[in-house]
């Protein structure tokens, strides 16, 4: 599995992004899908 090495300020956000007991592994899922989502929204727009 990849290792990803973050700066202290990163984690400081993503923890204020967190939910309850949220793992990263899902927050950072559910951001991608988010970024997908609005990207793939964009991109239908333009039609």
């Amino acid at each position: 599995m990849p290792s990803v090495e973050l700066e202290e300020e990163t984690v400081e956000r993503l923890d204020e992004l967190r939910i309850d007991d949220e793992s990263y592994d899902e927050l950072i899922t559910e951001l991608m899908n988010i970024y997908e989502t609005s990207e793939l929204n964009l991109f239908h727009a333009g039609d």
